[in-house]
């Protein structure tokens, strides 16, 4: 079940779920946006040729109160946001419309575990021929929220637990 504005609300105000720091017009109907935070990770270029699952990739970390995504780029980018989930609670990530009217994708891995604890990490790709300017604080995202039948008995422990900033990927640590 998709919680609304209400539970969502109710869940924040009870410290069930944590989204910090959060402003009222944050939450919508049936989601919170979240705003784009300041740091970023941009893939080097120098690697051997290309990327390979089994090694860990070589990203350029910079921080920004504003970026401009050069067209068909992708970068990573972080929520100023963080959150908690409980244990019955899983979130997508979500574009926002008038986001992805721009042409700019903000994830494609969006799905965050119940018990799941930091920010959340975008993927963003500038689908255009011509950059994006982005600035620190805007709404970038949602999170749409789901309750679970049961609370889970295994809740996220994973290798993205409690990050603080956009977080390259970690794959290779699957061997």
């Amino acid at each position: 079940m998709i919680l609304s504005d209400t539970k969502i609300r109710q869940m924040i105000e009870s410290k069930e779920l944590m989204i910090e720091p959060i402003m009222e017009n944050q939450i919508q109907p049936a989601s919170v946006d979240v705003r784009l935070g300041h740091h970023f990770l941009k893939v080097q270029e120098h690697q051997v040729g290309f990327i390979s699952l089994d090694q860990p990739i070589e990203y350029e970390s910079f921080q920004s109160d504003e970026i401009i995504i050069p067209p068909h780029s992708f970068l990573l980018a972080t929520t100023i946001e963080e959150v908690e989930l409980p244990n019955h609670i899983t979130a997508f990530v979500e574009g926002r419309s008038s986001i992805g009217r721009m042409g700019l994708f903000i994830q494609n891995a969006g799905w965050v575990d119940p018990g799941f604890r930091g920010s959340i990490t975008l993927e963003l790709y500038n689908a255009n021929h011509l950059p994006i300017k982005l600035m620190k604080g805007w709404r970038i995202c949602q999170l749409v929220f789901a309750e679970m039948d049961q609370a889970t008995i295994t809740p996220y422990r994973g290798k993205y637990q409690g990050q603080k900033e956009a977080t390259g990927s970690k794959i290779y640590l699957d061997k």
